[in-house]
């Protein structure tokens, strides 16, 4: 749990519990004589503005913490693909969605984040299912394919695709 989440926590339960304690006094307040119903309404009045912004601020901060804790979650993915592809050069797909507790179509999009961010060039065979990791220069050079001998062609920005063999190389 990170640390957003832990404080959006702690304020709503204090934000409940000086509910409660403004709650039971006034309470006893009204039933003892001490204070009238129309006292006992301005008091809950007051006591609702804290409670409201403690309790208010604590959920937006458990809604906020969750979301970063899903984007931490999949710059984790994207790392750790990346970690991999560079330190074995080439990998098969299915072998890295095993890794890394993804299915294969997660796989392909974690390459095409990677590939969007600038963080990856190499190329992938999606029909054999093989990821491979190359340096930029190699392949900004490349002019036919290194699978098939194909031409190759850009087909996005930083993609380029064999027409014959669909293998796609990823530039940074």
């Amino acid at each position: 749990m990170n640390s957003s989440r832990l404080i959006g926590i702690i304020l709503s339960v204090v934000g409940l519990g000086v509910a409660l304690i403004a709650g039971l006094w006034i309470g006893s307040q009204v039933s003892s004589g001490a204070m009238t119903s129309g006292g006992a309404l301005v008091g809950a009045g007051l006591a609702f503005i804290p409670v409201a912004l403690l309790v208010g601020f604590g959920l937006y901060l458990f809604v906020k913490g969750g979301q970063e804790a899903v984007t931490e979650s999949a710059m984790q993915k994207q790392r750790q693909l990346l970690d991999i592809v560079k330190s074995r050069g080439q990998v098969a797909v299915p072998d890295l969605a095993i890794e890394m507790s993804v299915s294969a179509d997660q796989v392909k999009n974690l390459v095409h984040q990677l590939v969007g961010l600038q963080v990856f060039s190499g190329y992938v065979n999606w029909d054999e299912g093989v990821l491979y990791s190359a340096e930029a220069s190699n392949l900004r050079q490349l002019d036919k394919c290194k699978n098939c001998g194909g031409e190759i062609s850009l087909v996005g920005k930083g993609v380029v695709k064999c027409k014959y063999c669909g293998t796609e190389y990823f530039l940074s």
